[in-house]
């Protein structure tokens, strides 16, 4: 399992539990096709002792159970999808209630990018200690996304409990805006994880970007937590209308009827999803998903907010 990745060098860990260093092998190519990225499994080569100023060679990437991609949005590249975390089956998305202000346009574009790579999504809201997360969690009952709530009283995060025993046993992604305390989550879920943190600018908003790469952290119940860097974009071009309708199974069912090319925006001509919600067979429940699947579309299109 690659579980970091720094300057063309991979941390390894062999199924006997053996930290090993790697490099690519040549016939693997180069560019984003042939990208070895944290959570991927790997078949290697050559001296897999893990003795100092040794290297094994990747000759073989696995077949990913999911991935976590993100596109290019501005200059060259533009539009060009990469895969940055492999194999995980959640996605943490930490967003704090205040001190920074939580954004939900970059919320609901990490929920495409987790729908996408069919992953499941979880709402990990930190600093409730600042504010009610109440509000902040009504945007998204209609998706039924579960939500952690986490506060800071003293030197004691409540909420970590709960977060432990969703993470336990499984691999999940976190990610988030710096400044929303990610990076002191992970240092609570894994003692000796060490990762940096940084203050919010009381002017700006921003938090300093404290993580400089991707890297898996084993959890002491079993499970990984993989911890991103902090982002300011999250580019979703590579992501279709219909990729994204495809999470809504109750919704794909009435679009099928749909014409041709259909976007599914408030705006589509003809689109079956507002006859469905006109003729009342949508209900509340259904008009609420439709909602919140058209805000979601929506937010695809921006890539920061």
């Amino acid at each position: 399992m690659v579980t970091g990745v720094d300057r063309g060098r991979y941390q390894l860990l062999t199924d006997a539990g053996t930290p090993v260093v790697g490099m690519k092998a040549r016939e693997l190519g180069r560019g984003d096709r042939s990208a070895v990225v944290v959570g991927d499994r790997v078949g290697v080569v050559g001296d897999v002792s893990g003795r100092k100023d040794t290297l094994a060679r990747i000759v073989r990437v696995e077949e990913r159970s999911s991935a976590l991609r993100r596109s290019a949005e501005d200059g060259e590249g533009a539009g060009v999808e990469r895969v940055i975390v492999a194999n995980a089956d959640q996605l943490l998305i930490v967003t704090a209630l205040a001190d920074p202000e939580p954004r939900p346009r970059m919320v609901d574009r990490c929920l495409v990018a987790a729908y996408d790579a069919g992953m499941e999504p979880v709402l990990c809201l930190t600093k409730a200690d600042l504010a009610d997360p109440a509000a902040f969690l009504a945007q998204y009952e209609a998706l039924a996304v579960p939500a952690l709530v986490t506060s800071i009283v003293g030197d004691e995060i409540r909420g970590l409990e709960a977060v432990q025993e969703h993470l336990a046993g499984r691999t999940s992604v976190l990610i988030g805006h710096s400044g929303v305390g990610k990076s002191t989550l992970v240092n609570a879920l894994v003692p000796d994880a060490g990762r940096a943190t940084g203050g919010v600018n009381v002017v700006t908003g921003r938090g300093r970007h404290t993580s400089s790469s991707a890297v898996a952290l084993a959890l002491p119940d079993g499970g990984w937590a993989i911890d991103t860097p902090g982002v300011r974009s999250f580019g979703l071009s590579h992501i279709g209308a219909d990729d994204l309708l495809a999470a809504f199974a109750d919704l794909s069912a009435v679009a099928a009827d749909c014409p041709r090319g259909c976007s599914h925006a408030e705006d589509a001509p003809d689109c079956a999803l507002d006859e469905w919600a006109a003729r009342g067979d949508a209900g509340p429940a259904g008009r609420a998903r439709l909602a919140s699947f058209r805000r979601l579309l929506a937010a695809k299109i921006g890539a920061s907010e």
